[in-house]
């Protein structure tokens, strides 16, 4: 198993993040007060699920009943603890080893049932979750007239390494 990959995913997601949290931000509350609210449920859902998957890796207690909390944060207040989480999963991918990510880890779900799932399979999990719910709040944006960022893999690695984009 390439454990570089889970990095540069994660790096990836961080990336995806950030430009996510901005266009939101220019989302004008008043005119598009539902839009706006459903678009920060869907970016806290992430984050919490997020969250549960890391007390998950760490077979720490998360704190969390649901897959979202009951209150909307205001979305300056959720991007920071995004960024910490962002941040606690790149130092957790850093130097794992194969045999690391393919430790089973046994987990209860919020709804009380009962997981198991390889580290790297939490892990995928994680990074699949947010680009599919990203998505959903990309779409929001463009049924508000704001062309959404394009939250691509390939994008994030010529953006961030151009000499891929060069012929060898």
């Amino acid at each position: 198993m390439n454990t570089a990959l889970f990095h540069s995913l994660f790096r990836c997601k961080s990336w995806a993040d950030e430009e996510l949290y901005a266009m939101v931000a220019t989302l004008d509350a008043a005119a598009h007060p539902e839009k706006r609210h459903a678009a920060i449920r869907i970016l806290n859902h992430i984050h919490v699920v997020d969250r549960i998957f890391r007390g998950n890796l760490t077979s720490q207690p998360h704190g969390y009943a649901a897959t979202n909390t009951p209150d909307t944060p205001e979305l300056a207040e959720l991007l920071e603890t995004a960024r910490d989480t962002d941040a606690w999963y790149l130092d957790h991918v850093a130097g794992f080893s194969a045999e690391r990510l393919s430790e089973t880890i046994h987990f209860a779900f919020t709804d009380g049932g009962h997981g198991r799932m390889s580290r790297a399979e939490m892990l995928l999990q994680v990074i699949t979750h947010g680009g599919y719910h990203r998505g959903a709040v990309g779409r929001i944006l463009a049924d508000c007239g704001i062309q959404p960022p394009r939250d691509i893999y390939t994008r994030y690695l010529h953006d961030n390494e151009p000499a891929r984009r060069q012929p060898s």
